[in-house]
């Protein structure tokens, strides 16, 4: 990997080399994942010692959405100025520090809220950002495929970290919530520093063999005019973009703060399950089904937008997502139901993850994707507050129907934005 960042422009690097990118992404975003595990400890955070509104728990989910978002603005810029490697180191030492120090805050939510959110959340959006624009870079053929597989570690992560915490390891009963976020900060921390070796960007001019721009462009796949940010700030493209990322990150990011709640309540008030069962039926629907769907989704609405294009899959998507969380409410309360439409709801919301950053690409060019992604991006962020919140609120007063029903119809909203979506003059021009 060293030879090839090293390499005179024009000689091509061998395949096999640039699939270390895809395998040093995969194992940053392992660690990054931990902001999706977050439902696993939430009922314990509600209980005795900690004694946390479910408001509470979900402003700790939000914070670290928000920061997540923030910190990507400066890690685009970042990377591009000093290279891959160093954000994502810095990223994840912010990340390990934040969950080491989350142990020894105790009981105080302030605490937690600046140890997990802000500190955790910061720390993920630095390193974020870095395996998508370097991914992107090696492949320029299979952008959708690869930035999927690449972010499919996040989506992953959630099931590995809860799991681990929660039914497999039962890390959180043996040794204390506390405990558990120092032996996860120790561990996010090493994965990301393996990682960052192989987040390298190619040399100049590099591209794979058998590829030209030129073709990409005609085959509907983009990138090969890049806008600077003030440019695409100019064009209605990037506010469509940024309306779609927020109504379909909004959906998602609710169902992932309130599932375990409202696994828990309905079904024991409409199956008869008991508390115990109930939670463990929540919990599998979450970190098995929901994060399953949410890791394959990622790889493999990535494959699909490469055969039928961004602006279909990304309708299509919306759509399917817009009519699963009407039907949440209903088809959730049963154990089944539950199970089917998590892993639906999962695979949807992980397609937004992996579309969105290759829709930008395509929009505004392969080479920005690095600075122009994070500004897209931040939809997540306001999502990232939205939507738990709106799950919060609804869920206190029982009408989980409600929630759902609001993000199913901004998800419809964002599908009509999908079909609307063309790419901007400048680059149809270039």
């Amino acid at each position: 990997m060293t030879n090839q960042s090293a390499a005179p422009a024009g000689v091509l690097a061998p395949i096999s080399n640039r699939w270390l990118v895809v395998v040093g992404a995969i194992l940053i975003q392992l660690s990054l994942g931990a902001l999706y595990a977050w439902s696993v400890f939430t009922p314990a955070l509600t209980a005795e010692p900690f004694n946390f509104t479910k408001s509470q728990t979900q402003w700790i989910f939000s914070v670290g959405l928000l920061c997540f978002a923030v910190a990507m603005l400066f890690a685009g810029r970042w990377q591009a100025a000093a290279g891959p490697a160093l954000p994502t180191r810095v990223g994840g030492l912010l990340l390990g520090v934040g969950y080491v120090a989350a142990k020894f805050v105790g009981t105080s939510f302030p605490g937690l809220l600046i140890t997990i959110g802000i500190l955790g959340g910061l720390g993920i959006g630095l390193a974020y950002v870095v395996p998508i624009a370097v991914g992107v870079k090696w492949f320029p053929d299979r952008k959708g495929l690869i930035t999927g597989l690449a972010v499919a570690g996040f989506g992953f992560g959630a099931l590995i970290w809860m799991k681990v915490a929660g039914e497999w390891g039962h890390l959180i009963d043996k040794y204390t919530v506390s405990n558990v976020f120092m032996y996860f900060g120790i561990t996010f921390f090493l994965l990301v520093m393996i990682g960052s070796y192989w987040m390298k960007n190619p040399p100049a001019g590099w591209k794979p063999p058998g590829w030209t721009p030129a073709a990409a462009m005609q085959a509907g796949g983009g990138g090969g005019h890049s806008l600077a940010t003030r440019e695409m700030f100019a064009t209605p493209q990037f506010y469509m973009l940024w309306v779609m990322y927020l109504c379909g990150s909004m959906a998602g990011l609710m169902v992932i703060g309130l599932i375990k709640l409202f696994g828990i309540e309905v079904l024991q008030g409409r199956a008869g399950l008991t508390e115990t069962a109930a939670s463990a039926v929540a919990g599998t629907a979450m970190g098995v089904f929901f994060a399953i769907g949410n890791g394959l989704g990622r790889i493999l609405w990535g494959g699909i937008s490469d055969k039928l294009g961004r602006k279909m899959s990304l309708t299509l998507m919306m759509a399917i997502q817009g009519a699963i969380l009407l039907l949440f409410a209903t088809i959730g309360a049963s154990p089944i139901g539950l199970y089917i439409a998590s892993a639906i709801v999962g695979f949807n919301f992980g397609g937004n993850i992996a579309l969105f950053p290759v829709a930008t690409a395509d929009t505004f060019g392969n080479k920005t994707v690095g600075t122009n992604y994070p500004w897209v991006f931040t939809a997540y962020g306001i999502g990232g507050i939205a939507g738990p919140q709106i799950g919060a609120y609804f869920g206190s007063l029982g009408a989980w129907n409600t929630a759902f029903v609001v993000g199913g119809s901004a998800c419809f909203l964002a599908a009509i934005l999908g079909l609307l979506l063309k790419r901007p003059q400048t680059t149809s021009a270039a």
